[in-house]
């Protein structure tokens, strides 16, 4: 590649413009784990900086989401229970395919969540396929929160 340029710093330049920016998205990345270390001994310290700000700023806010210590950990048998009600739910209505929500088939989230909550309340543990009430309860409540959080 030749260039027409009377200086090579404008392709440097460019060309660690387009690294830094490659270096900035795969650290938006959780998976990656990419040291900022080496990073920093190629790329502007300014730049590397600001990707480290992020990085912390986003470390901070997912420990800031307890989600084992705060749910799973409190609540191990009543997860398992509600897996058991998304299993038997995907196995009623979509019989040999892999788990999944089909939410064509799931839009009536609150009055499928209180005839459940009413069923348990008038003393019926289990439901007709033998699933516990409470557990659809909070697979519905799930549902409705999953579906207002995308909104």
């Amino acid at each position: 590649m030749s260039v027409i340029l009377g200086s090579k710093r404008p392709l440097i330049e460019l060309l660690s413009n387009t690294l830094v920016n490659l270096i900035a998205k795969v650290y938006l990345i959780p998976q990656n784990n990419a040291s900022p270390v080496v990073h920093s001994l190629i790329y502007p310290r300014v730049r590397i900086s600001v990707i480290i700000q992020v990085m912390k700023k986003e470390a901070i806010q997912r420990k800031a989401t307890p989600i084992y210590s705060g749910v799973l950990k409190y609540f191990p048998d009543a997860i398992k229970e509600v897996a058991r009600v998304s299993q038997a739910g995907n196995d009623q209505h979509h019989k040999n395919k892999p788990l999944h929500w089909d939410r064509s088939k799931s839009t009536d989230e609150l009055d499928a969540l209180t005839r459940h909550l009413v069923d348990h309340a008038s003393g019926h543990e289990l439901d007709t396929d033998g699933q516990r009430h409470l557990a659809k309860v909070v697979w519905r409540a799930l549902a409705m929160l999953q579906k207002e959080l995308e909104k």
